[in-house]
């Protein structure tokens, strides 16, 4: 009777080691993603507001603004006072009339490449090293609180956020984005349903700034999920509106300013990558071709007439990149408690977050001028994504005069022997590691060198 019941003890030991082992196989298999639907609108008119639109309310005043700063280059080509504007900023009449300035989408979603204007590729020139400090310019503009009420008036809520969130946001390199640090203090000053700030944050906020690198808008026609974890479900044009956050004054403006996001979606969905510029070795991209099917087709997807995008999300325990950035965003309970039932997670086209211990294996289309690589922009070109042994601890370009480099891919770069500055990237810091996506290791010099030709054809 004891031999039995031992016997039988260690057989469902086994059957129950068995099923835990199999549990834990699954979990580091690539999930599938499934498609939300998404509003329709007119990416006319999307780009119009994107350009011109007032879905931030509070800014400072046009000849102030002008005074300070000098008139900027009109690379947008716009009519009016936007024409003596960036292209970072519109200038937008407000409820007093008053002409203002504010920030927009494009100071993190447009890039200057050899004097050319590419809306829809990241900025990986956006300096938030010293951010607080212009709060701290910004906050004497409080002195207009008695001596020019209405100026003061046009300008308060942007200081009110601006000068909570920004000393909060400073990044250690320049080039890298904090759009997640940001989104999470824009919520824990925000009262979930009615959107009305606080001045006291409502939730814990982290302490670390994660850095990530912009992804190119034109990807987002492929994706079933926003964000490099694919966190962002359900509706995009919610998720596009968060910025309205830094001014909103309640969920009935929100309402009002979402009323447009569907065209602005539209707009982003009829973006194109751009073509490469140069000559393509059609016969070696096509061996290239071959070997990237072999090796990264089934996360990265196939291209062409007939390519097709798998959507997946591939589990930190496969990519090995740095895991911060997804731990994080599966960790803030608060953060994604306060978003799942507030008035983004309401109405006919509701958005949600849904955490992940992963990463989104990305589009490729136009990965070619989508330098520096992985999502925190670690790798300054395709070559070292496709070789770690090339990626440097310490580097660093020529942020006034940057170069591309058209046969690695990605920034002419200078390496360092130990960090220096803030111009120094430097991938020993958490968050900003360098490691991971080692498939290409495995490839042969040659190989290499093809798939890169193929790249430039996407």
């Amino acid at each position: 009777m004891k031999k039995s019941l031992l016997l039988y003890s260690v057989i469902i030991a086994i059957l129950l080691l068995a099923a835990f082992d199999k549990v834990e196989k699954d979990a580091d298999k690539p999930t599938f993603i499934p498609p939300s639907e998404q509003r329709t609108g007119d990416p006319a008119k999307g780009y119009q507001y994107l350009i011109t639109g007032d879905f931030i309310k509070s800014g400072i005043p046009y000849d102030f603004f002008i005074f300070a700063n000098g008139k900027g280059k009109n690379l947008l080509n716009r009519d009016g006072k936007n024409a003596n504007v960036d292209q970072g900023y519109n200038v937008v009449t407000n409820s007093d009339s008053m002409d203002i300035v504010i920030p927009t989408c494009l100071q993190c979603h447009s890039e200057v490449m050899e004097g050319k204007l590419y809306v829809g590729l990241g900025n990986s020139f956006a300096d938030f090293t010293n951010i607080g400090q212009n709060a701290k310019r910004a906050s004497m503009l409080n002195m207009w609180k008695t001596t020019a009420p209405k100026k003061y008036n046009a300008v308060k809520d942007l200081l009110q956020s601006i000068s909570i969130i920004n000393p909060q946001i400073e990044t250690e390199v320049i080039g890298v984005n904090p759009a997640d640090r940001l989104a999470a203090l824009l919520v824990a000053h925000r009262y979930p349903q009615t959107l009305r700030w606080s001045d006291s944050a409502l939730l814990d906020v982290p302490e670390t700034v994660i850095p990530t690198d912009v992804p190119a808008w034109w990807l987002l026609k492929k994706k079933n999920a926003m964000f490099y974890s694919g966190l962002g479900r359900g509706d995009f044009s919610k998720f596009l509106m968060m910025s309205n956050l830094l001014t909103v004054s309640d969920s009935s403006e929100a309402h009002e300013v979402d009323s447009h996001f569907s065209d602005v979606l539209a707009y982003i969905r009829s973006l194109q990558p751009p073509p490469y510029p140069y000559p393509v070795d059609k016969e070696l991209a096509e061996k290239g071709k071959l070997v990237f099917n072999n090796t990264c087709l089934g996360c990265h997807g196939s291209y062409g007439d007939d390519g097709k995008y798998p959507n997946l999300l591939i589990p930190g325990s496969i990519v090995k990149t740095d895991s911060l950035l997804f731990k994080a965003n599966q960790q803030g309970t608060q953060f994604i408690d306060w978003f799942n039932k507030s008035w983004f997670a309401q109405g006919a086209y509701p958005a949600r977050i849904a955490p992940s211990d992963g990463y989104v294996a990305p589009p490729l289309d136009g990965v070619w001028i989508t330098a520096p690589y992985l999502h925190n922009g670690s790798v300054p070109t395709i070559a070292a994504v496709l070789n770690s042994k090339l990626r440097p601890q310490y580097w660093s370009r020529d942020i006034t005069n940057a170069k591309y480099d058209y046969s690695h891919l990605g920034w002419v770069y200078e390496t360092h022997d130990r960090p220096d500055g803030k111009k120094v990237y430097n991938t020993t810091l958490p968050g900003y590691g360098n490691y991971g996506h080692y498939f290409g290791d495995k490839l042969s010099d040659d190989e290499r060198l093809a798939v890169i030709e193929y790249l430039k054809t996407l």
